[in-house]
């Protein structure tokens, strides 16, 4: 099983104690996800989020129809949180996510690690296809993130 690595970095305005509690909230993927992935939470969250919280989702991939599971991994407020795929589209999904105080602001920092699904067929898929739609969400998601927090 070959482990793919997906990372993006970025510098906000925003002290972290201001950023985190957006990302805290799990309904707010919708307004940082591409419309074209027609993403939407299922689970009712809980208020305080917490290692084993499990939040549903669905979304189209390339027009297919696909629901994914996630469970809350690690939860440190204002510092770090990841999650993990229990049922998706990927063998293995395990997404980081850093905020670092920098300067006044934040450096915000996505680290996933995935794994593709099918074995060699699953990897013939990976770099035409879905490695730039990765790359394509991650983008969209800066540029969306960047224009509510401000950017530097």
């Amino acid at each position: 099983m070959e482990i793919h690595v997906l990372e993006r970095e970025q510098r906000l305005d925003r002290p972290p104690e201001e950023v985190f509690p957006f990302f805290a909230e799990a309904k707010n993927l919708e307004r940082i996800t591409p419309e074209f992935l027609r993403f939407k939470v299922l689970s009712q969250v809980p208020e305080r989020m917490a290692p084993g919280t499990l939040i549903r989702y669905r979304l189209r991939l390339r027009g297919v129809p696909i629901r994914w599971l996630t469970q809350i991994e690690q939860w440190q407020p204002g510092r770090r949180f990841v999650d993990m795929q229990l049922k998706g589209p990927y063998r293995c999904w395990h997404h980081t996510h850093d905020f670092e105080p920098d300067s006044g602001g934040t450096l915000m920092r996505d680290t996933v690690r995935y794994a593709m699904r099918a074995g060699p067929i699953g990897e013939l898929v990976h770099g035409p296809l879905v490695a730039p739609d990765l790359a394509k969400i991650f983008d969209y998601r800066i540029a969306r993130i960047e224009a509510l927090f401000g950017g530097r």
